[in-house]
């Protein structure tokens, strides 16, 4: 391109460019870039002080910062000299950009890294690895917009479905520690946070210590099945009683049911035995009143995904485990979402009727003796409402509940845990509870039931 046409242009040829620079900038990685002191100082304040401060930094060719890596400093560079950054080159490596630009105290190239990341789902691939990384080099502050957004990302997500490696001890700590006792929406039951943070810090002692506390530590959903886990010995408990302690108190061991704490993990004795002590005097001083297991809001956002283990045999899941669809041929057939509802609050998530079938069912199911390959109305353990305005449950109708509806419709279910009921909002118009449903299970899960061809989407509720 010729010169002078595009001032941005023209000054992204001197980025980097020996030819044109009188300054050596010197990173931590011991790459060596080029700048002009000029631009450096009309661009940043402390390029300012730095380069003319009538010290020796005034008079040299070479200048170091010896905490900024040339991945961080590349970026830095092109927003110096062009005033923005190219999407291409935050991928290098988005958490060394924000700290070069919180160290250059360049906030507008922290805003657009940050709505960088946001826009180009960045955040959303690599969330537990960015958080881990920020966490251990960026100074942990409240007003940190890069953190926070790092933090509500990997708080929705269960901490089971993160592979062990891709959050550190430092990330895991801060996570929890912002989440600790804070309404803030999270994906993970109390005993899953204890398991994760527990297995992680057995994992920085060996891999034999991590397998033999994952055998003695199961699952929730193990639990629940009554699945028989290992015996293992742990013999190093006190190495990792001493990893996990940082984490301990970020911890809410009083969310965990006393028959979790005193068959699984007490016996491990890497828990300080006064905290396992306080959860049971907790739990009897509530007199039977149920207590929420999983901090801050418990509505998992994550949860609201088909769940391909729950599932019919023919029904087929796609789009992230968001749509379930059925093949050429297939019957009435039923899948549930993941999600497990349970605590003493109000469930609110949509059904969206993409392709409507002869009779589309939407609402909720327990899981004993729930049959995935039969009509989820004429089950005991089935409440679901129809396209054709009815609602159904173990074979009784109640009739004319709604109007009729087709494809398109977005049918919202209000699960009320406090009271056991459960009502429907259809197209943007809520109807009353379903009077003959007054005495739901304590444990639910969202529910859809169709046939071909169907095609429904789920998703947490868009409130308008």
């Amino acid at each position: 391109m010729t010169k002078g046409f595009s001032l941005e242009q023209d000054l992204r040829l001197l980025i980097n460019n020996p030819k044109y620079s009188d300054v050596e900038i010197l990173c931590e990685d011991e790459k060596k870039l080029y700048g002009c002191r000029a631009i450096l100082a009309a661009r940043s304040e402390v390029f300012d002080r730095l380069l003319y401060n009538g010290m020796k930094e005034s008079y040299d060719n070479k200048i170091s910062f010896p905490k900024i890596n040339s991945a961080g400093m590349e970026i830095i560079l092109e927003y110096i000299y062009t005033g923005s950054v190219k999407v291409e080159s935050l991928k290098k490596d988005i958490i060394e950009a924000f700290y070069a630009a919180d160290y250059f105290q360049l906030s507008d190239l922290q805003d657009f890294i940050t709505k960088s990341v946001k826009n180009n789902n960045l955040v959303k691939n690599y969330s537990p690895e960015l958080l881990s990384k920020i966490s251990e080099k960026i100074p942990l502050t409240e007003d940190n917009i890069l953190l926070n957004l790092l933090v509500e990302t990997v708080a929705v997500m269960p901490l089971n479905n993160i592979e062990f490696g891709r959050l550190s001890i430092t990330g895991l700590k801060y996570l929890l520690s912002c989440t600790h006792e804070k309404e803030l929406p999270f994906a993970t039951r109390e005993y899953e946070v204890f398991r994760y943070s527990a297995i992680l810090a057995a994992k920085q002692v060996s891999d034999d210590t991590c397998k033999a506390l994952i055998e003695l530590l199961p699952t929730l959903e193990q639990i629940e099945n009554s699945i028989i886990v290992g015996n293992k010995i742990i013999t190093d408990r006190q190495k990792v009683a001493k990893e996990l302690e940082p984490l301990i108190k970020f911890i809410d061991f009083r969310r965990i049911k006393t028959k979790i704490l005193a068959n699984f993990i007490e016996p491990l004795e890497i828990i300080p035995i006064e905290i396992i002590s306080n959860s049971y005097r907790h739990v009897a001083l509530l007199s039977n009143l149920d207590s929420c297991d999983i901090r801050g809001k418990p509505i998992n956002l994550s949860g609201y995904v088909w769940d391909e283990k729950a599932c019919g045999s023919k029904l087929i899941i796609e789009d992230n485990r968001k749509i379930v669809r059925t093949p050429i041929g297939c019957g009435h057939q039923n899948v549930r979402a993941k999600i497990a509802l349970e605590s003493n609050d109000i469930f609110e998530w949509d059904v969206i009727i993409e392709k409507v079938c002869c009779n589309a069912w939407v609402g909720i199911c327990a899981s004993e003796n729930f049959d995935y390959d039969t009509f989820a109305g004429i089950q005991p353990t089935g409440w679901v409402l129809g396209d054709c305005g009815f609602c159904y449950n173990s074979n009784k109708k109640v009739m004319n509940y709604c109007p009729s509806f087709g494809d398109g419709t977005i049918v919202t279910v209000h699960l009320d845990m406090n009271k056991r009921t459960c009502a429907f909002t259809v197209n943007g118009t809520k109807y009353p509870e379903v009077s003959a449903w007054n005495n739901l299970p304590s444990k639910l899960y969202p529910v859809v039931s169709l046939c071909h061809p169907g095609r429904f989407r789920i998703q947490p509720h868009q409130k308008s």
